[in-house]
C-alpha cells in the first residue's frame, strides 16, 4: 500500500515532466529564427543588391565642379600647346587638340558612360547569379533536413541513456534485492515513472552538447557571412567613390601630366565591378562544397537512427555520445573554408584587369580579412 502511494506521488510530481519530454517543438522555425533562414540571410542579401544599385542616383554629384576644372585645365593646355608651336618645338597637330572636348563629353554624359562601362561586369554578376541562386537553394533545403536529423539524433540519445541508466539502477545490487518482492505492475509503474525523470536529466546534458554544436555551427556560419558582407560591402564602397569622384580623374586627364588618370579609372572601376561577378562564382563553388557537406553528414545521422529516426544503432550512438558535440564538423569547415575563399576575390579580380590601385586596396582587405578571422578565433576560444 505504501509503495502505490509512493508511485501516485511521484505521478503527479513528474506529471510536468512527462508532458515536456513528450512534446516536440516547431524545430524548422525554431532553427530559422536562431540561425536565419538561410546560409546567407535573404534580407542582408536584399539589401546589399538595392544599396549597390543605388549608387547610380548620385553619379552626378560633383559633375559641375568637375566641369569647371576641365574648362580650367583646357585653358592651361591649350597654352602649352600655343607656345609649342610658337616656339617652333612643334607643329599644328589637329587630332590632340580635339582630345580636351571628348573628355568634357565623357564628363557631361558621365552617367551613360559609367553605365556602359559596368554593362560587361553586370552580366557577368547576373549570370554567376543565378548559378548561385539555384544552387544555394538546394543548400538551404538540406540544411534544414540536416537539423531536423540532428535533432532527432539529440532525442535517440535522450531516449538510449535513459533506458542504459535505468537497466544500470535496476540491476544495482541493493536494488535488485528490493526488486524481486514488488510486483510486475508496480515494476512497470515504476518504470513509467523513473524513465522520463532520467530522460528529462539527460536532455539537460545532451541539450548542453547540441548548445555547443549550435554555438559552434553559429559561429562558421557567420564567418562566412561576415566575409560575403564584408566584400559586398567594399565593392559598394569602392564602386560610389569611382562613380562619383571618377569625373575628377577625366578632367585631370586633360593635362599630359595626368594623361594616364582616365585609363587607370577605367581598368580599377571595372576590377571593382567584377568582385559581384567573382564573388558569385565563389559563392556558387562553396555552395557545392557546403551541399556535399551536409548530404555526408545527413547520410551519417541516417546510419545512427535509420530514415525516419526510429531504428537507432546502440553501438554509433554510444560512439557518438563521447564526441562531444552532436556534429562531425564538416559542415562547419565548409563554413571556415568558404570564409578564406571569399577573402581571395580582390585578389582574382586584379588577375582579370590588372590595376596596382586595386591590388593595395586587396592587400589591406587581406590585412583587414586576417584581423576579422583572429577576433573569430578569439571568440571560437572563449567555448572552450
Amino acid at each position: 500500500m505504501k509503495n502505490l502511494k509512493f508511485i501516485l506521488l511521484l505521478l503527479m510530481m513528474v506529471s510536468g515532466a512527462i508532458s515536456a519530454v513528450g512534446q516536440q517543438p516547431d524545430n524548422k522555425s525554431a532553427f530559422e529564427f536562431l540561425q536565419g533562414n538561410g546560409v546567407y540571410e535573404e534580407g542582408m542579401m536584399v539589401f546589399l543588391k538595392g544599396l549597390r544599385e543605388s549608387i547610380w542616383t548620385h553619379f552626378d554629384l560633383f559633375i559641375t565642379d568637375a566641369k569647371a576644372l576641365a574648362a580650367i585645365f583646357m585653358i592651361i593646355f591649350f597654352a602649352i600647346k600655343s607656345y609649342d608651336m610658337i616656339s617652333g618645338d612643334k607643329k599644328l597637330e589637329v587630332m590632340p587638340l580635339l582630345r580636351p572636348f571628348g573628355l568634357v563629353m565623357v564628363i557631361m554624359w558621365w552617367g551613360g558612360f559609367t553605365k556602359m562601362i559596368a554593362f560587361p561586369t553586370d552580366l557577368v554578376a547576373v549570370k554567376t547569379e543565378e548559378m548561385f541562386a539555384s544552387e544555394q537553394s538546394n543548400v538551404n533545403a538540406l540544411r534544414l533536413t540536416r537539423a531536423d536529423y540532428m535533432q532527432k539524433v539529440a532525442n535517440a540519445l535522450y531516449s538510449f541513456e535513459a533506458e542504459t541508466e535505468l537497466a544500470e539502477k535496476e540491476s544495482d545490487t541493493w536494488a535488485g534485492r528490493a526488486w524481486d518482492s514488488v510486483t510486475s505492475t508496480i515494476k512497470e509503474g515504476m518504470s513509467t515513472v523513473v524513465s522520463p525523470v532520467i530522460e528529462l536529466k539527460n536532455r539537460l546534458k545532451i541539450g548542453m552538447q547540441l548548445l555547443l554544436t549550435q554555438l559552434l555551427e553559429l559561429l562558421g556560419i557567420w564567418i562566412l557571412r561576415i566575409a560575403v558582407y564584408v566584400l559586398f560591402m567594399i565593392q559598394i564602397l569602392y564602386s560610389s567613390i569611382l562613380i562619383i569622384l571618377g569625373p575628377f580623374a577625366v578632367a585631370a586627364s586633360i593635362l599630359p601630366s595626368f594623361r594616364d588618370s582616365m585609363s587607370t579609372w577605367i581598368a580599377r572601376f571595372i576590377s571593382v565591378n567584377l568582385y559581384v561577378g567573382i564573388g558569385y562564382l565563389v559563392m556558387y563553388l562553396v555552395a557545392l562544397m557546403q551541399k556535399y557537406a551536409m548530404t555526408v553528414e545527413i547520410n551519417r545521422y541516417k546510419e545512427l537512427i535509420g530514415e525516419d529516426g526510429s531504428a537507432a544503432n546502440l553501438e554509433k550512438m554510444a560512439w557518438f555520445a563521447g564526441n562531444g558535440i552532436l556534429s562531425f564538423g564538416t559542415v562547419i569547415l565548409s563554413f571556415v573554408i568558404g570564409a578564406v575563399c571569399m577573402f581571395t576575390v580582390p585578389s582574382i579580380s586584379t588577375w582579370i584587369i590588372s590595376t596596382s590601385g586595386i591590388s593595395s586596396a586587396a592587400s589591406n582587405f587581406g590585412r583587414g580579412s586576417q584581423t576579422v578571422m583572429g577576433v573569430a578565433k578569439k571568440a571560437g576560444g572563449s567555448f572552450f
